[in-house]
């Protein structure tokens, strides 16, 4: 895949060696938006109300083993950084999730969406119907963080660029196609519009900074391609086990 700024920015598609400037390079991160699962035709099915219950449970259910996963990867994250001003910015991650004191955390707010939409909190937490494909994208991106440089981890979380708009449409399209949800359940959402804008700016701003060379502005988007490709699986993954009817090991006979 390759990519190319605007003419203003003066670079041709031959020119591998110039890097974009600061703002080209934000708008070059910004166009992968295009991919996030926003645009999964699960998503697309969940924003018309066209999912069952069901359906919205296995989303439900599945989404959970990401959230519990997140700080995994926000601590990996941290264990190959050397700069204390980092750890101590980024460590907020971790605890919206896992929460502190009085906030229970993000977490927490996702098991209340679950029995939101009928699903208790003892089955989210056995993980037992969570999709393999789900799994293996999943651990894919803790392992990423594990083994990459952490500024690598960074730019991979620049997805949540685009998760906003995400939290807006669930928050205004579930009332009326899902009536029967609980509104408390919905917390998560309303939650994370704040969360992720503040999340993002402190990463944005860590990858442009870092990623300078031509060279290293191809990896930053080579980066943030994977963790879409990841998002993308995932809902793959959950189309083929609930709308196809398709799920995992559905050819195997017992003997």
């Amino acid at each position: 895949m390759a990519w190319i700024s605007s003419s203003e920015d003066h670079l041709e598609w031959h020119d591998r060696d110039t890097p974009w400037s600061t703002s080209a390079f934000e708008r070059q991160l910004k166009s992968l938006g295009r991919y996030y699962h926003l645009h999964h035709p699960f998503q697309q099915m969940m924003a018309r109300g066209e999912l069952d219950r069901d359906q919205l449970q296995g989303w439900v259910i599945n989404r959970f083993y990401y959230q519990i996963s997140i700080p995994r990867k926000d601590a990996a994250l941290m264990a190959n950084c050397p700069d204390p001003e980092v750890r101590r910015h980024w460590v907020q991650r971790m605890i919206d999730h896992d929460g502190r004191d009085e906030d229970p955390g993000g977490i927490d707010a996702w098991l209340r969406l679950g029995e939101a939409v009928g699903v208790p909190r003892e089955r989210m937490l056995s993980l037992e119907d969570v999709l393999p494909g789900v799994r293996f994208a999943v651990d894919a991106y803790v392992n990423f963080a594990q083994q990459r440089p952490w500024e690598e981890a960074v730019c991979s979380s620049l997805t949540e660029l685009f998760a906003p708009e995400a939290h807006r449409s669930r928050l205004a399209t579930w009332p009326t196609h899902y009536p029967w949800v609980e509104a408390d359940g919905l917390a998560y959402f309303r939650a994370r519009l704040g969360q992720a804008r503040r999340d993002v700016e402190h990463g944005l701003a860590l990858t442009l900074n870092h990623f300078r060379t031509a060279e290293a502005q191809r990896r930053a988007m080579q980066i943030l391609q994977f963790k879409l490709d990841v998002l993308w699986s995932m809902l793959d993954a959950m189309y083929l086990a609930y709308i196809v009817g398709m799920p995992p090991y559905q050819a195997v006979r017992d003997h």
